[in-house]
């Protein structure tokens, strides 16, 4: 089964929580991921910080159309303590 994002929200810089379907939680930073056409405008704190979890996909998306999967952001969580 696919991993699914229940929450999800900024935390700084490039940052992210998210809580999964399965209860795995933790933050992911996405600072190394924003290349391409599609992710460098949001090196634009201001951009990135304007992300929301999409209702159907389950996965984050910002305004400018740029998403990412749901399993590729699992597997780059880090368990925060």
């Amino acid at each position: 089964m696919l991993p699914r994002i229940v929450e999800a929200h900024y935390v700084a810089e490039f940052k992210v929580w998210i809580r999964f379907s399965d209860g795995a939680e933790g933050e992911v930073d996405l600072a190394p991921e924003l290349a391409g056409p599609m992710f460098e405008p949001l090196r634009n704190v201001e951009l990135f910080r304007r992300l929301v979890l999409h209702p159907e996909l389950r996965t984050l998306v910002w305004p400018n159309g740029a998403d990412l999967a749901p399993e590729f952001l699992r597997a780059k969580l880090r368990v925060v303590a």
